[in-house]
Formats: C-alpha cells, structure tokens, sequence
C-alpha cells in the first residue's frame, strides 16, 4: 500500500513538473557503455532535442538513457563541453565494477560545467542493480515498473525516439504503439526507431510495427532511419 502511494504521488509531481512542456522520450539500452560511438551520439541527439526546446525524457538509467540526460545538460554549452565531457566519461566506462568510480565521473562534469539544462529520469527499484544516471535534473523514481513504464511514455506527447536495446526496449516500443494503435491517448505520437539492421535483423521489431500501423491513423507517424543524426529531423516530420 505504502509502495503505490509513493507511485501515485511521485506521478502526481510529474504532472505538476510537466504541465505545459513538450516532452520527448529517448528509450535505449542500459548496457550503451561511455567511450562508444553510440554513447556519444546518443548524447548529441540529446542535446540537439533540448536545444529545440524540447524536454528530454529517459529512464533514468546508465547506458543510453544516461547519454540522452548528458546531452540534455549540455545543451546550454558550446559543442566542445560535450567532447571533453565525454572523455571524462570514458575513464569509466559502465557502473561495473564500480559504481563509486561511475558517478565519480559524473559528477565531475557536473562540477566543471554546473547549470546545464534540465531533464527528466524516470528509474525503478524493479532494476535496483542500475544506478540512476547524474545527469537528469529530475528522478522520479518508481517502484513498479508497469506503473513507471506507461507513466513515462505517455507523458512523451512530443514522441519517442527508440535506440538500439534488447528486451526492455522492444517492450517499450509496444507500450508505445498500443495506445497509438487505439487511439486511446488522442492522436498517436511519433515513434523512431533508430538502425535499420538492428530493428529489421537483429530484433525484427519494425517489420511488426509497420504492419501493425497500416492503414491505420498511426501509419503516418512512425519511421525507421540509419543513423541517430537522422532521429531529430524524422522526429519533427512526423510532428514531433
């Protein structure tokens, strides 16, 4: 009891938090380690998505749900704070072995750069092995998972861009669509999905998607693209 009253006003504070703003998810993999390519350009689209007034909205976690916060935090500096910052990052490049070592590194940043743009984590206890990242400027942190899930992407009224992940991504990418399949939010909200061969080989979640939205109201606002440089522009053409 105790526990879903903490959820309901935890949801509660979002609501407050959120009013007004247009908010957009990046869903990825927690297992995204700093010194990666993919780390790094998960933080550009983060920031890119901040500076277009949007509030960045993740799960709060290591991986690229932290690289989407960092971005986001950096929006107010010049694009070279975010290269240095990502080398800073890179000395410790997972919260294993050492997760004292991992936010070390965080806020290390944080202290060399304070007053970076905020965002929003939305972690689990569900996952208590996964540290919530430094970089969002607001947790809200759940303890069912179910309840976290739906809150976080249906406060995602600006869209959702979904990064290469295993199970829990593929989840949330039909979290998603279910509502945009029945409508039942309003009008269905952009959804990306970024590498073609991870989502058509790899896990073949597009093919479904796609056959899933035709002929219908959401058919027109889902995409696949290469490149996570593409996600920002794909994001807006869809009316994000």
């Amino acid at each position: 009891m105790l526990r879903a009253i903490h959820d309901d006003a935890v949801s509660d504070a979002l609501d407050e938090l959120l009013a007004g703003a247009r908010v957009v998810g990046v869903m990825g993999g927690h297992a995204m380690a700093r010194g990666t390519e993919a780390y790094a350009g998960a933080a550009r689209l983060g920031r890119e998505l901040a500076r277009a007034g949007l509030m960045v909205a993740t799960g709060g976690g290591p991986g690229a749900m932290e690289a989407a916060n960092l971005g986001a935090y950096a929006a107010p500096f010049d694009d070279e704070m975010l290269t240095k910052a990502l080398d800073i990052l890179a000395k410790a490049p997972g919260f294993t072995p050492s997760i004292t070592d991992w936010a070390r590194a965080a806020f290390e940043v944080r202290g060399r750069w304070p007053g970076g743009s905020p965002s929003v984590g939305i972690p689990t206890w569900f996952y208590g092995h996964e540290p919530p990242n430094p970089f969002a400027a607001h947790l809200a942190k759940y303890f069912s998972n179910a309840t976290r899930e739906d809150g976080l992407l249906a406060r995602c009224n600006a869209g959702v861009v979904f990064l290469p992940g295993a199970a829990g991504t593929v989840q949330e990418i039909f979290d998603n669509a279910t509502p945009n399949y029945y409508r039942s939010r309003g009008e269905p909200t952009p959804m990306v999905l970024v590498d073609r061969e991870h989502w058509t080989e790899r896990l073949p979640a597009w093919p479904l998607l796609r056959s899933l939205a035709r002929e219908r109201s959401m058919e027109s606002r889902i995409a696949l693209v290469d490149r996570i440089e593409e996600a920002p522009e794909a994001l807006k053409r869809l009316g994000g």
